[in-house]
C-alpha cells in the first residue's frame, strides 16, 4: 500500500480539512481590532483581552488561506494589519503591546515571543501582498533585530519594559524557536538569505549544543548568561508558556524548523549535523512522549529523566508530530516516518478533530478527554492548519512563499 503522504486522495483530505479550519477561525475576527480568543463552542470572548501572538497567528492563518485562493480571506489579512499597525503598535516608542483591551494596552512588556509573530504574520501577509504588509515586516523585522538579537550568544532575549530600558533576567528557548520559524518566513518573502544566518546560529545552541547535551531533552527556561535553570517553574508544571522540565513537543518542532533550514541553506551548504540531529529529536520525542503512560497521545511535559510530568494531550504536539514525520519523511525517503504519520493523523481523527463543533479539541486528559489544566477553549488554528499543509509543500521555501509560487502538490483533481 502507498503511504498516505504519496496520495492524491490524502491531499484531498487535507485540503478538506484546511476548508474546515478556516471555517471555523472566522469568527474570530474581533470587532475592535485583531482577532479574539474563542470558546470550546467557537465564540469569541469579545470580554477578554485582544492577544497579540493570537492576532498575528491569525493573520498568519488567513494569508495562507488567501494565497490558497480563499475567498473572503485577503480582508481578514487586511482586519490582523489594522490591528497591528493600530491598536497594538507602540507609536511612542516601537514594538507591540502583548495585549490590549478598549481602555489600551493591558500589558506593557515587549516580549520576543509575540514579535517573531508579528515577523511571521508580516512575512505571510507581504508574500499575499495586502496593502501595508512589506512595511510592517520592515519594522518587525528591525525591532527583532535591533532590540531581541543577542549577537554575543547568537539567541534573542526575552522580554524588554515599554521603553526598552529594562531587560529582563530571564532567557527562553520557546521565543528562539519562533524566532527562527520567523526568520525563515522573513528570508523566503524579502529574499534576505542573511536572516538564514541568524536563523542557523539559534538552531546550532539549541539542538547542535543543548539538546545533543541534555540528551535531547531541551532546556527552556535560562538566566541572562543562558544557563539553564533546569528546575524553573516546578511548583507550576503545567505554565502554559514556562512549564517545568522538557517539552515534547517542542522537540517535534525543533526538528521539523531544523529540517526547514537545512532546505533553504541548500543541503550542500548546511552542516552535515542539520539531518542527524532532526531525527534524533524525533526519537526522543516518540520514545519519551508517545503513549508512555497507558493510553495513546503525547504527554505534555517530562522531567530530566524523561519521566512524564504533565500527560494532558496537546492537539498542537500532535500536528507537530506529523509535520515532523511529513518533513522527515521528505528528507529522507524513510518509508517508517510515512507510517509514524499515518498513526498519528488516526490518532488526531478519533479524539482531536471536533466534526460538529468544528476546529479540534486542544487540550485532553492522560484518558484522552476534554481538559482545560492548561488551556481553555480553542484560541486559534495555527498548528492545525500548517499541519494540513506541511505534507504538501516541499520544505523550502516558507509556507506562505511555497503557497505563492504554486507549490501545493495535488491542489486540485487531476484529469
Amino acid at each position: 500500500m502507498r503511504p498516505w503522504l504519496d496520495t492524491p486522495s490524502h491531499a484531498r483530505w487535507l485540503e478538506g480539512e484546511s476548508d474546515r479550519l478556516l471555517a471555523f477561525s472566522r469568527a474570530s475576527r474581533h470587532p475592535d481590532g485583531g482577532f479574539a480568543w474563542l470558546d470550546d463552542a467557537g465564540d469569541p470572548q469579545l470580554d477578554r483581552p485582544v492577544q497579540l501572538w493570537i492576532t498575528c497567528r491569525m493573520t498568519h492563518v488567513f494569508a495562507l488561506g488567501a494565497l490558497m485562493g480563499r475567498p473572503g480571506c485577503g480582508p481578514l489579512v487586511d482586519h490582523g494589519i489594522d490591528a497591528l499597525t493600530g491598536r497594538f503598535h507602540d507609536d511612542e516608542h516601537s514594538g507591540w503591546y502583548a495585549a490590549v483591551d478598549d481602555d489600551g494596552p493591558r500589558s506593557e512588556q515587549k516580549t520576543a515571543y509575540e514579535h517573531a509573530f508579528v515577523v511571521l504574520a508580516a512575512s505571510s501577509a507581504a508574500v499575499a501582498r495586502r496593502p501595508g504588509a512589506e512595511a510592517l515586516l520592515a519594522e518587525a523585522l528591525e525591532v527583532l533585530l535591533t532590540r531581541f538579537w543577542d549577537d554575543e550568544h547568537g539567541m534573542v532575549v526575552e522580554e524588554w519594559d515599554r521603553s526598552w530600558s529594562s531587560l529582563d533576567r530571564y532567557r527562553g528557548v520557546n521565543a528562539n524557536m519562533h524566532s527562527v520559524e520567523a526568520l525563515l518566513a522573513a528570508s523566503s518573502a524579502t529574499g534576505d538569505d542573511r536572516l538564514l544566518q541568524h536563523a542557523l546560529r539559534i538552531v546550532t545552541r539549541v539542538v547542535h549544543d543543548l539538546a545533543r547535551a541534555h540528551e535531547w531533552r531541551i532546556p527552556e527556561h535560562f538566566d541572562e548568561q543562558w544557563r539553564p535553570l533546569l528546575e524553573y517553574n516546578a511548583d507550576a508544571p503545567a505554565h502554559p508558556f514556562r512549564p517545568y522540565g522538557a517539552t515534547i513537543g517542542h522537540w517535534l518542532e525543533w526538528a521539523r524548523l531544523t529540517l526547514h533550514l537545512r532546505a533553504a541553506l541548500g543541503e550542500d551548504a548546511a552542516p552535515g549535523w542539520t539531518l542527524d540531529d532532526a531525527r534524533s529529536l524525533f526519537d526522543a520525542a516518540v520514545r519519551e512522549g508517545w503513549s508512555v503512560d497507558g493510553a495513546p497521545g503525547f504527554v505534555y511535559t517530562v522531567d530530566w529523566a524523561g519521566r512524564p510530568v504533565v500527560r494532558e494531550r496537546m492537539h498542537w504536539v500532535a500536528a507537530e508530530a506529523t509535520a515532523a514525520a511529513a518533513a522527515l519523511h521528505q528528507a529522507t525517503g524513510d518509508v517508517a516516518y510515512a507510517q509514524w504519520y499515518q498513526t498519528w493523523w488516526d490518532h488526531i481523527a478519533e479524539v482531536f478533530i471536533d466534526p460538529r463543533g468544528g476546529s479540534w479539541r486542544h487540550e485532553l486528559d492522560p484518558s484522552n478527554q476534554p481538559s482545560a489544566l492548561v488551556w481553555a477553549g480553542r484560541p486559534d488554528t495555527y498548528h492545525a492548519l500548517q499541519a494540513t499543509l506541511i505534507p504538501r509543500l516541499p520544505l523550502a521555501p516558507a509556507l506562505a512563499t511555497a503557497l505563492g509560487e504554486g507549490l501545493l502538490r495535488w491542489a486540485r483533481r487531476r484529469p
